[in-house]
């Protein structure tokens, strides 16, 4: 197994373990080994939108997307961590497809319209299995979920689910209750307290990256999307997850009682915005970054 692979000269499989500190052993491509990289990727590569509130310049090329997550440290969307964590799969052997996700909606009740969320498919040991590395908060999967219907797939954040219905599968999460101890935040809308909640549905269909180049540049350009409306941070811990989305800063600890889960909720200000990005999840600094807030319904 080559474990030092260069693309266009620029892309480098031992840069990429070093960045997310995986060591191996990655003799074959086997479960094991899938795990551990879906795992250390979710928790050193931040789910995060902060270039579309900096003025930088967003690119969906796979050489840029490596420069930014891998050499520049810095965390990105589905168009990118997925992307780069298919090709990364692909130099270690494994056999993997993108698929179209249809993300859950709270505000209609509805999955949306269009297929905008870029996720991975994953064959290992005769099984399929489903890689999203960049969803973010509390509906992050640590590791990859066997593609089965109906199993009962536990994780930190929760009880994990696919469900098949024709061609179309669904993925749920069961959770538990949120503890807020700051009770400016106890009836917050960030917050979600339904404890089974709808993640996304897709159907088993390859896709193209240039299948998502149309929807993708109208979620990451159009005035009327939640990627421009509010700036977004998050990272998986060992013991939860964090987030920024516009001021508010999170920190969650996955079952710090039996039944509930510990989210620790604050304002930041514009002065705590850089060494909190980089402190909390270790991102460098970004010139330019202007928080934002605004419009659209987001829920962790």
């Amino acid at each position: 197994m080559c474990v030092c692979v260069r693309h266009r000269g620029v892309m480098d499989l031992q840069e990429y373990f070093q960045r997310i500190g995986f060591s191996g052993p990655f003799e074959k491509p086997d479960l094991s080994t899938l795990q551990q990289v879906h795992r250390q990727h979710v928790m050193s590569i931040p789910f995060e939108n902060l270039c579309f509130h900096s003025q930088e310049q967003f690119s969906s090329e796979l050489p840029q997307i490596y420069s930014k997550l891998v050499q520049q440290r810095r965390g990105g969307c589905c168009y990118e961590s997925n992307q780069l964590l298919l090709w990364v799969l692909e130099q270690m052997g494994y056999t993997c497809s993108f698929l179209g996700a249809r993300v859950y909606n709270f505000c209609t009740q509805d999955f949306s319209e269009k297929a905008a969320h870029l996720i991975v498919r994953v064959e290992v040991e005769g099984s399929s299995y489903v890689a999203d590395t960049s969803f973010g908060l509390a509906d992050q999967i640590l590791e990859p979920l066997e593609l089965v219907s109906g199993k009962e797939q536990p994780q930190p954040g929760g009880t994990f689910c696919l469900r098949q219905d024709g061609d179309m599968w669904t993925l749920d999460r069961t959770a538990r209750q949120p503890h807020i101890p700051n009770e400016e935040f106890s009836k917050s809308s960030l917050v979600i307290r339904t404890l089974v909640n709808k993640v996304f549905c897709f159907t088993l269909e390859p896709r193209k990256l240039d299948d998502f180049r149309a929807i993708g540049e109208f979620v990451t350009t159009s005035p009327k999307t939640l990627y421009t409306n509010k700036s977004l941070c998050s990272i998986v811990t060992p013991t939860g997850y964090r987030s920024l989305v516009g001021w508010v800063y999170v920190e969650v600890t996955f079952a710090y009682q039996e039944k509930f889960d510990l989210m620790d909720m604050r304002r930041i200000t514009d002065d705590e915005v850089q060494d909190l990005l980089r402190e909390k999840f270790g991102l460098p600094t970004i010139p330019n970054l202007q928080l934002k807030n605004n419009r659209g319904v987001f829920v962790m």
